[in-house]
């Protein structure tokens, strides 16, 4: 990403902050990975002022749907995010060094439509990457690198998942009435 002023973030504002991996960083979606991801997710998750709502993990990248205070609380946020996630890897990879594509892209959700759209892209990014493969994912399949997967399996295990609950209207319920 160039180094362009980020977008100014009302805390009523959630935001959608993708994170690039390196070419030569292992793929995050294999449990080894995904468990160093969850412990970063459950080591930022009681941060105050921020938020993880949402996420997808997929080979090279990490979609997260946040909320933030504001745009230093979200930049705070991810940046502790990322490097819980860079340690992790790199003590699996048993290297050092960057683990993450310069800085992260992040775009803020304004209106309910937008967030509609940011959650179903989130929650299907991995059956989008299939499909651009000219593959199918079977009928009900739940991705278990999203927060959909993590969020069922703690009601089943009656534990808390590692995410925040939505704060902001836009997120609570602002969503569920823009069109389909």
């Amino acid at each position: 990403m160039p180094h362009a002023a980020r977008p100014a973030l009302a805390r009523r504002h959630p935001a959608h902050v993708t994170l690039r991996v390196l070419p030569h960083i292992w793929s995050l979606r294999s449990r080894r990975s995904f468990r160093i991801i969850e412990a970063a997710l459950r080591g930022v998750f009681p941060r105050a002022g921020f938020g993880v709502v949402h996420f997808s993990v997929q080979g090279n990248h990490v979609h997260v749907i946040a909320e933030a205070a504001g745009a230093a609380s979200l930049s705070r946020g991810i940046q502790a995010l990322a490097i819980r996630i860079a340690k992790g890897l790199n003590r699996l990879m048993g290297r050092r060094g960057p683990v993450f594509a310069d800085r992260f892209h992040e775009h803020v959700l304004r209106t309910p439509t937008e967030v509609r759209r940011a959650i179903s892209y989130v929650a299907g990014n991995f059956a989008s990457h299939v499909a651009r493969l000219g593959k199918r994912v079977a009928a009900g399949f739940v991705d278990p690198y999203c927060s959909t997967a993590l969020r069922f399996l703690a009601t089943q295990q009656k534990a808390a998942p590692p995410l925040a609950s939505a704060r902001t209207w836009l997120l609570a319920e602002g969503w569920l009435r823009a069109p389909a």
